[in-house]
């Protein structure tokens, strides 16, 4: 009975040898998936990302911005392949197997944590990536915001969110992209992308060529940032700075003055102003401008700085060191003490 089985295994591998061996098994993608392969794909996907998924512990809240900022990057990354409730999916992708789905109708299927496992580290033998920067958790739960809320979203609300005003001042093509998510006139759409009006070029330069090699990190940026050469670069940076931004302002007696213009000497805090205003001095060209800078970004990237999620230039291991000695409460009133400082 053992020479049976031991008989019966052989002759199953050598049909497999011939199968594979010959090129019997179709893999053109004109083909498609025989019914039985694509139960049994799907199975193990479904399976695998909800075990994988358990581990995932959901943020304990969603910030504001979440939304806006995963649609802006959805219409740039995932809307050609997924299409959106302004467009439906290329005919291109659909000569794809599998098909890219069309999301609407697949979100129902995935609670949180099971989208977040999809959308961080994709899928394989699909078109489906992994995130451009896994360090970036909170960019992960901005898309798991925003695909959570597709299903019912309108075409008008859509375009808002993903588009906003993208008509520039001197109809810069080039900017336009830009524009989408940190506004024609460089003010971040109401806090939901950081400022640039009036931003110094040096940190603005730095900032997009760290994000093209990847030392800073974020999935949302880099992609925009690789696609700018030196000269494109260039144009960006021009533009955005040349916008009026925040001028100086004097300090306000407010909760927060005492970080921001002493520091925490007993923690070894350094006043925050003496790198970042908001006194009209002399300072580093690379340092960027906080004053009006969205309150909730501040307080995001002193987090990503404290938890050595966010990288960049040579000075960021500064501030790195800094954001550590920091409580969430200085985090706070330091961010909320520069974004008052408006025109």
């Amino acid at each position: 009975m053992r020479g049976r089985y031991v008989l019966a295994g052989a002759g199953a591998l050598l049909i497999a040898a011939i199968v594979i061996l010959g090129g019997l098994v179709p893999i053109q993608a004109s083909f498609g998936h025989w019914r039985v392969t694509s139960w049994v794909l799907d199975l193990i996907k479904r399976r695998s990302v909800y075990t994988y998924s358990r581990t995932v512990v959901p943020p304990t809240h969603d910030w504001p911005s979440w939304v806006g900022r995963g649609a802006a990057h959805y219409e740039s990354s995932c809307r050609p392949c997924h299409g959106s409730p302004l467009s439906p999916r290329p005919p291109l992708v659909m000569r794809m197997t599998p098909h890219p789905p069309e999301l609407p109708e697949r979100i129902a299927r995935w609670d949180r944590r099971e989208l977040f496992q999809i959308v961080r580290h994709g899928i394989k033998f699909t078109a489906m990536p992994a995130w451009g920067a896994p360090q970036r958790a909170d960019e992960v739960w901005a898309m798991v915001a925003f695909l959570n809320v597709l299903p019912g979203m309108t075409r008008d609300v859509y375009r808002e969110l993903a588009f906003g005003t993208t008509t520039t001042a001197d109809g810069v093509a080039l900017v336009e992209r830009c524009a989408r998510c940190h506004g024609a006139d460089g003010m971040g759409r109401g806090g939901m992308f950081p400022r640039l009006a009036g931003q110094r070029p040096d940190y603005l330069h730095n900032a997009l060529v760290a994000y093209r090699e990847g030392r800073r990190h974020s999935g949302f940026m880099r992609p925009e940032a690789f696609e700018l050469d030196d000269a494109a670069r260039t144009t960006v940076v021009t533009y955005f700075a040349q916008l009026p931004g925040t001028p100086p302002a004097e300090a306000p007696a407010r909760r927060g003055s005492s970080l921001v213009l002493s520091g925490d000497p007993p923690k070894q805090i350094p006043a925050c102003s003496q790198c970042h205003g908001p006194a009209p001095t002399e300072r580093n060209p690379a340092y960027p401008i906080l004053s009006g800078q969205h309150a909730d970004y501040l307080f995001e990237q002193l987090i990503l700085l404290n938890e050595n999620r966010r990288g960049g230039s040579s000075y960021s291991p500064i501030m790195q060191a800094i954001a550590s000695r920091l409580s969430r409460e200085q985090m706070r009133e330091a961010a909320d003490y520069y974004s008052a400082l408006n025109p």
